[in-house]
């Protein structure tokens, strides 16, 4: 039996706040919707990436979609959240970043309809004066005063906030009302710590066009084995841009998530149906060592950040590392990859001279110790004296130091 679409948000965990009273809805009344994101970064974060699954679900069901990339928003910066001041962004800062966020939007939502709108297209042709008319006059500013992070900022030890990021969820809320006016979107879809902004954008249509219009907030994901906010690591947020995090690190990130929490992520972050699901679960729990479902979902959410093709890139030097592949079988694509993930050094010269200059090896005389002691492979096989390396090899030591041979 196919599951209706509220059935299927509710399964994977998407419903955390929402203004509807009946979720149901969603399943016989087509809606245009709009989630926004701000170019405070040139990319996104696998923590933007939990509402754009959301949005995904929608548009497969009918509704209409709006991405909105906050040309406008991002010249001020949101302050939910910030226990300082943002520093303003430039002009050719942002417009970088919106670009690199539009290409984002296109390769998550590849074949999916959908429509890109920047808020910087309306914002830059209101008059202040009647938007204080137009917009301000009807925006308690109690309900401004009340929010939590004003509360924070203005309160004993707090930093202060100027008027600019005060204004913010009134900039923010004004999106909806364009949209509702021009597109008649009439539902937002957000992330859990935007609730506040977007409620925003509820009130100020009830107050002006006396128009019910709706919130659909997805969960922030927390990791369960540490209680950290998930995408967050030693070396900051897993990014959605190669360039800020490799194709095998965020191949790598999927494939380290814990028991406790894939069926979750496998949920949340890819598309795969409840009997595929729940295959691949119970095969899991079989033989948690062969960690079918943490390469299960590795595989899917790289495909849909980086492609079919560099999944299966990643997947494969995955297995180069972890001796289930051999080296000569990568093709010169596959070995670019890995380059830029372990030391390189070229062929012709011995296993020590190579050790002991890519620094795997303290000296010479320590890799000799090293080769004597078994911790040295060439391929998968543990060599027991020195070798001259004439072709393309993996040398290992120990079991994560890795030096590609090309």
């Amino acid at each position: 039996m196919t599951m209706t679409l509220s059935d299927e948000l509710s399964w994977r965990g998407f419903i955390n706040q929402t203004t509807l009273d009946d979720i149901t809805v969603l399943d016989t009344q087509p809606m245009s919707f709009y989630i926004g994101i701000d170019p405070s970064a040139d990319s996104m974060t696998i923590g933007n990436l939990v509402p754009c699954m959301l949005v995904k679900h929608l548009i497969n069901n009918g509704h209409k979609a709006y991405l909105l990339v906050g040309g406008a928003t991002g010249m001020i910066g949101d302050p939910d959240g910030k226990k300082d001041e943002r520093s303003l962004k430039s002009v050719d800062e942002i417009e970088r970043n919106k670009n690199a966020i539009v290409d984002q939007y296109k390769r998550v939502f590849d074949g999916k309809p959908f429509e890109i709108v920047d808020n910087y297209d309306w914002f830059s042709k209101i008059n202040y004066l009647s938007f204080l008319r137009d917009v301000g006059k009807y925006v308690p500013l109690s309900n401004m005063l009340g929010r939590d992070f004003v509360q924070s900022r203005l309160g004993e030890g707090g930093s202060g906030i100027s008027y600019a990021e005060f204004s913010y969820s009134l900039i923010q809320g004004y999106d909806f009302l364009h949209l509702f006016r021009e597109y008649g979107v009439s539902l937002q879809v957000c992330g859990g710590d935007q609730w506040g902004n977007c409620i925003a954008g509820v009130d100020m249509i009830r107050r002006i066009e006396s128009q019910e219009t709706h919130v659909l907030s997805a969960p922030l994901i927390v990791n369960k084995a540490t209680g950290v906010k998930f995408g967050k690591t030693e070396d900051g947020a897993v990014w959605l841009d190669e360039n800020k995090t490799s194709v095998y690190k965020f191949y790598q990130f999927w494939l380290n998530a814990d028991d406790e929490s894939v069926e979750e992520y496998l949920k949340i972050y890819t598309m795969i149906d409840q009997q595929s699901l729940d295959e691949v679960v119970t095969s899991h729990k079989q033989s948690p060592e062969a960690r079918k479902a943490q390469k299960t979902l590795a595989k899917l959410v790289t495909t849909i950040v980086h492609g079919e093709e560099k999944a299966r890139q990643a997947e494969d030097v995955t297995r180069v590392l972890f001796g289930e592949l051999s080296v000569s079988d990568m093709s010169d694509d596959d070995l670019e990859l890995l380059s830029h993930e372990i030391p390189t050094a070229h062929t012709g010269d011995s296993v020590i001279n190579l050790l002991e200059s890519s620094g795997l090896t303290s000296s010479r005389g320590d890799a000799r110790r090293m080769i004597l002691g078994g911790a040295i492979s060439v391929n998968g096989e543990k060599i027991s004296e020195d070798r001259i390396i004439e072709n393309k090899s993996l040398i290992k030591k120990g079991k994560n130091s890795f030096l590609l041979v090309k």
